[in-house]
């Protein structure tokens, strides 16, 4: 069940989430490299932060951690422009309040203008917890392996639909779970990136991946990168016809449970402010920590 006591979120905390979701993004860059080189996908650090480039139009080519480990400077920043402006891509900062205060004036010195703005949920794990969307039947039948071979979820999901199952794609999975995925972010029009990106995944089996399926069927992923104890989720995506079968809070439920029994003590995830995935984490025990904001240079 989910703990009691929520950490604080402070700066400790800032810092354990913001060098996670960064090593996520590092992990993302360090595959596309690999499977796609003619990207040109790299990353680097300076002073403390974290960025990373996979190709102009990526959605994951920008820095994380500004101003968390270190005070930057005008060099510091200088740097990082460079870094993307070589690249020919957009120079994105995103940064949590929490960074020091120092980074602010420096990026308005800079002329960066904030653009988009991104709630950091998080939540303290203890044991397998209980989600408050469970309504309907659901049944938990073993430990979870990384693996991927022993467990399964049986949940009820929204509107009492049952029938929905969950596992750890392997790699004979690669190219449903890339398919899947896909089909989830046509929409947003990053289809073809999350294509090749996912399929990578699978077969690398870098970071833990999950399928949800109806009726033998798949329908919907999602995402789970471990790093010191904070388990990362991301990449959730559901086609459109399997969307509102509760496919997303099984992922969610099913995510949970395996970052509990793999030590981690605390969740996070990240949403848009006041979307229907921040009332999702919140309905199920996600509190914000902080709104972060991406800054992008005019």
């Amino acid at each position: 069940m989910i703990t009691e006591t929520f950490p604080f979120a402070d700066l400790a905390l800032a810092r354990r989430l913001e060098r996670t979701e960064a090593t996520a993004n590092v992990r993302a860059v360090e595959l596309r490299a690999r499977v796609a080189p003619d990207v040109g996908a790299t990353w680097t650090e300076v002073a403390g932060t974290y960025a990373t480039f996979d190709g102009p139009q990526s959605p994951i080519t920008q820095t994380f951690g500004l101003g968390m480990f270190r005070t930057p400077s005008a060099e510091d920043l200088a740097a990082l422009e460079a870094f993307f402006t070589e690249r020919g891509a957009a120079v994105d900062h995103e940064v949590s309040p929490l960074a020091d205060p120092s980074t602010f004036t420096l990026l308005n010195e800079r002329r960066y203008q904030p653009f988009e703005f991104t709630s950091v949920m998080y939540m303290p794990l203890a044991c397998p917890p209980k989600l408050a969307s469970d309504a309907g039947e659901r049944r938990w039948t073993g430990q979870v392996g990384r693996e991927g071979q022993v467990g399964q979820v049986r949940h009820g999901g929204h509107g009492g639909h049952r029938g929905v199952t969950v596992r750890r794609a392997v790699i004979e999975d690669a190219d449903l779970y890339a398919r899947t995925s896909a089909e989830g972010w046509r929409e947003s029009g990053f289809a073809d990136f999350m294509y090749t990106l996912q399929r990578a995944n699978v077969e690398s089996q870098a970071i833990d991946v999950f399928l949800a399926e109806l009726d033998g069927r798949a329908i919907g992923t999602a995402a789970l990168v471990i790093q010191d104890g904070v388990a990362f989720l991301a990449g959730a995506s559901t086609i459109p016809d399997g969307r509102n079968k509760g496919a997303q809070n099984a992922l969610l439920d099913h995510r949970l449970r395996f970052a509990a029994e793999h030590g981690c003590d605390i969740a996070m995830m990240g949403a848009a402010p006041g979307s229907g995935s921040q009332r999702n984490a919140e309905r199920n025990g996600f509190r914000i920590a902080y709104t972060r904001i991406k800054w992008r240079q005019r």
